[in-house]
């Protein structure tokens, strides 16, 4: 089999676990499989790179010189774990070093100039897959599985877009085979830096936090893989987070719709974008813990075998709030959704879910609450006149609210499945807000107050009895 295996921040978090990662990969080698590798950084380190960033921008002098430190100690300690040849070992701790070395100059010009730029934000946040790459890549070679570290900017070309930057697929399917075929061929496993890609110019773009599953997929559908791993710290995909659930069980198949709605909804195991590449290429997707690998975890795929289940999972998002328009004067007035969804749009705010009363009064929405503030000002300026005459009454958002989101591909053509939902949800007294369901069918969404979530979650989940094996 072709495999591309990615290998997430907790799965690559110390040397310890750089070396379980090794023996995986080499595991997998010694079956006759082609693998190639995609490394997220060291768990943590992007945010605190971002930080050191942020603070040295808003004047701060002396915290990104710490961070280069404290980094520089970390990925030592790792190399000694890892890597325990000295020629090796003082090799790649001399490289990052100097690495560092450039980061802490980068970070005071950004102190000097008071400003961070997404380019240059990019070539900082990129920095802890550049270590992690080179560490894995000498740890598989030390233990007589020969690979190499290869940068994603010599693959993956994007737009200039920084900070969420797009692939050209075309040219990148050309790049990658041209560079990685050939180590395939010669039994090399090829270690590619996730999160990052590269502009015409060569300038360093990264493609959105969580992107490293994404630069897995694109390699996955530029070398028609037959199968996309992305190892994490959890088994597969599970019926609902087992923090909240601890009876949650780990579904075995799921589709590809089921799982773009899981993410969305605040599923953590996998990034929405990553579906993408491998939706076009028709490449099954794994979920799979580094820690417990030989549990089989979740396959994704165009369409899920049935289980006999029409739920699947029950998914939540958190920290939200309901962004409300209302007044009796929006009856029957065309363009007053395109008015406030081009208000908020411009304001680069994401809206989760929308719902519409039938009678046209009210039109609300979900927004990140960090962000609720900004839409209702926005929505303020935008409906003055409407305001000022009284066609619209109130603009306001309610904070402290979660969507909570039944899904399930089965639910299309099944009746009763609201029925059951909010029967549940009536035996334990909790309210629902709003609803919203798409035309897909995979997910019916609600909204409920932060203090009913947990419940609203539990109580949905022992209704179809998920937790059954």
């Amino acid at each position: 089999m072709n495999i591309i295996m990615k290998f997430g921040g907790t799965s690559v978090g110390d040397g310890q676990r750089i070396v379980n990662v090794a023996e995986i990969v080499r595991r997998q080698v010694q079956r006759g499989d082609r693998v190639t590798v995609v490394v997220s950084a060291m768990a943590g380190v992007t945010d605190t790179l971002i930080k050191a960033a942020q603070s040295a921008a808003a004047g701060d002098n002396a915290s990104f010189r710490q961070t280069k430190h404290a980094l520089l100690q970390r990925h030592v300690q790792a190399i000694g774990t890892a890597v325990t040849q000295s020629e090796a070992w003082g090799k790649l701790g001399t490289g990052i070093e100097s690495q560092l070395d450039n980061f802490e100059n980068l970070c005071q010009s950004i102190h000097v100039l008071g400003e961070l730029t997404p380019r240059a934000l990019d070539l900082v946040s990129s920095l802890g897959e550049r270590f992690s790459t080179q560490i894995l890549a000498a740890t598989l070679r030390e233990r007589g599985q020969p690979a190499e570290a290869i940068m994603a900017t010599e693959i993956i070309l994007t737009d200039d877009h920084f900070g969420s930057a797009s692939p050209d697929m075309e040219q990148t399917r050309l790049r990658t085979c041209e560079r990685l075929l050939p180590l395939l061929d010669q039994g090399v496993v090829p270690v590619v830096t996730g999160f990052m890609g590269a502009t015409r110019s060569g300038a360093i773009t990264t493609l959105g936090r969580g992107g490293s599953d994404y630069s897995a997929a694109i390699i996955g559908a530029c070398l028609d893989a037959d199968e996309i791993w992305i190892w994490t710290d959890v088994n597969g995909v599970m019926t609902a987070d087992p923090r909240v659930v601890p009876e949650a069980q780990t579904l075995p198949e799921i589709s590809y719709g089921e799982a773009a709605e899981l993410a969305y909804y605040g599923a953590k195991v996998i990034h929405p974008k990553t579906i993408l590449p491998a939706v076009e290429r028709g490449i099954p997707i794994r979920i799979l813990n580094t820690f417990n690998p030989d549990h089989e975890g979740t396959r994704i795929v165009h369409e899920a075998r049935p289980n006999g289940r029409i739920v699947k999972a029950i998914t939540s998002i958190k920290n939200l709030s309901l962004v409300t328009v209302e007044g009796r004067g929006m009856l029957g007035v065309p363009g007053v959704a395109a008015k406030v969804f081009s208000a908020v749009a411009r304001e680069g705010i994401n809206v989760l879910m929308i719902s519409q009363s039938s009678s046209e009064q009210s039109i609300c929405f979900m927004v990140e609450t960090r962000s609720a503030e900004r839409a209702v000002n926005a929505l303020t300026k935008e409906f003055e006149l409407e305001l000022a005459r009284r066609n619209i009454d109130r603009i306001h958002a309610d904070d402290g609210l979660v969507i909570v989101s039944v899904v399930g591909a089965g639910m299309k053509t099944t009746p009763g499945i609201a029925a059951k939902v909010f029967g549940a949800l009536g035996r334990n007294e909790i309210n629902v807000l709003s609803i919203a369901q798409g035309s897909s069918e995979h997910n019916l969404s609600l909204v409920v107050t932060e203090a009913d979530a947990t419940e609203a979650v539990k109580s949905i989940h022992a209704e179809f009895e998920l937790s059954r094996s």
